[in-house]
């Protein structure tokens, strides 16, 4: 057994491409090699146990081992497998309508299989619907540096990490960015309110500099995540949607990491009370189960579309996997785990469980904020406390190794913004128990002691 275990690891090295991987390494050191997955646990060929304290791709928000979810997907591609998504099947039509009653929205859902596709879907959307309501030259789309919105080339051009992009020129022509709202960092003469209000001002500024006219739609996340776990000021989000009204721009909230209970509440926008034009999910949407997305579109957007069939003003878009019946089998079965078991509300009382645990970090020299809202944690750590230095990366991954070694996975935003790699992530299954979330304290507390004497 050992031996087929041996060779399946240097199989993996050798054909197959992991994700956001140097690969020169794993010549000498193949990567970990997971076998299988139980609450908030994985497992590798060795037998040996970890805390997955980033849930996967912060997706597996119920938790590994659900077998009702594979029971509810094998059900479902025994009785009808696949569907052109021009058509509609029952399980479709009852996620759609869920999502619009849990979200309070009139409007319709389009449904994909991954953020990237659904933050494509509503950047095409938001430029169609301009040019449909008689808006020809609106086809600008802006969003916020640091921020995560995938990897397909325009999901990737909206994307403000550039250490995500480089290589990849010419991008996407039509995008733009700005400063996002970033508390530790602000200006030393600005509270914090000030600072939400002069990040909010970077958006009316842009808008009006590069002309009313020509902004179609902007893009943020609730709360920057994969960007350093970023939360903004609590007058930000409100003022941002007053600006998009004032200027008739399309607000797309990207949910695909703060969607579905991951801050303390099902929505993260939930967390402001603003409603957005369009919403993006994915993630948590299965808990990874299956690759599911969705873009939410108010009916105000939506009703632009309406024709005559040879007027083009229908979507024309498709992605072959759209609505696909096992992936929304799994969707809507996830969602009636995640309300029923309450995820959301455990996952804000374990955040504040962490948070509560890791207070005399904050004395720590290499510590500089602990911030986030439910199971969405980070840690920015520094060099010098006074001037914010940022602290380095063999150090970081010092800290993140015997993490690793206690059994807990931790993360970092890693190829995101060159020199600002310095921010540890948590980002749990909602099941965490008390128990669990002592083992994460117990194990960053270790490892920051060790990083001082060493």
């Amino acid at each position: 057994m050992q031996t087929v275990q041996e060779d399946i690891r240097q199989l993996g090295v050798d054909s197959l491409w992991h994700a956001l991987t140097q690969h020169k390494p794993l010549k000498d050191k193949p990567p970990m090699h997971i076998v299988r997955g139980e609450g908030c646990y994985i497992y590798d060929s060795e037998g040996n146990s970890y805390l997955d304290a980033l849930a996967g791709l912060w997706c597996v928000n119920v938790g590994y081992g659900r077998k009702e979810l594979a029971e509810i997907a094998k059900e479902q591609m025994t009785e009808l497998a696949y569907l052109a998504p021009t058509m509609s099947h029952p399980k479709a039509i009852l996620l759609a309508d869920k999502l619009l009653k849990l979200l309070d929205i009139q409007g319709h859902v389009y449904f994909a299989s991954s953020g990237s596709e659904a933050n494509e879907a509503a950047f095409k959307i938001a430029r169609q619907y301009q040019m449909q309501i008689g808006q020809y030259r609106r086809y600008k789309i802006i969003s916020r540096h640091r921020a995560y919105h995938g990897n397909t080339f325009a999901a990737m051009t909206a994307t403000g990490q550039a250490e995500r992009k480089i290589g990849y020129d010419p991008l996407a022509p039509g995008f733009l960015h700005i400063p996002p709202p970033y508390p530790y960092r602000r200006h030393e003469k600005l509270t914090v309110e000030e600072h939400g209000d002069y990040a909010a001002q970077m958006l009316e500024d842009t808008i009006i500099y590069e002309g009313v006219e020509t902004v179609a739609a902007f893009i943020m996340e609730p709360m920057i995540s994969g960007g350093g776990v970023i939360v903004p000021p609590d007058n930000y989000i409100a003022k941002i949607r007053q600006i998009c009204d004032r200027y008739g721009v399309v607000l797309i909230f990207d949910e695909v990491v703060s969607g579905f209970g991951r801050t303390g509440k099902l929505f993260g926008h939930w967390h402001w009370g603003i409603k957005p034009d369009i919403i993006t999910f994915a993630k948590g949407i299965s808990s990874g189960y299956m690759p599911l997305s969705a873009t939410v579109v108010s009916n105000r957007i939506f009703e632009a579309f309406y024709g005559e069939a040879n007027e083009l003003k229908h979507f024309r878009h498709v992605n072959t996997y759209s609505a696909h019946p096992a992936s929304t089998a799994v969707g809507l079965a996830n969602i009636e785990i995640m309300l029923r078991e309450d995820l959301p509300d455990n996952a804000m009382r374990m955040g504040a469980y962490i948070r509560e645990g890791l207070k005399e970090l904050e004395d720590h020299p290499y510590v500089g904020e602990i911030r986030g809202k439910g199971l969405l944690l980070g840690i920015e750590t520094v060099a010098d406390k006074t001037t914010k230095e940022p602290l380095a990366g063999s150090v970081i991954a010092g800290i993140l190794n015997t993490c690793k070694e206690m059994g807990v996975l931790i993360g970092r935003n890693g190829n995101t913004v060159p020199g600002l790699a310095n921010v540890l992530i948590m980002a749990p299954p909602l099941v965490l128990s008390e128990a669990d979330a002592d083992k994460i304290v117990h194990a960053l507390k270790t490892a920051f002691a060790k990083s001082l004497a060493s």
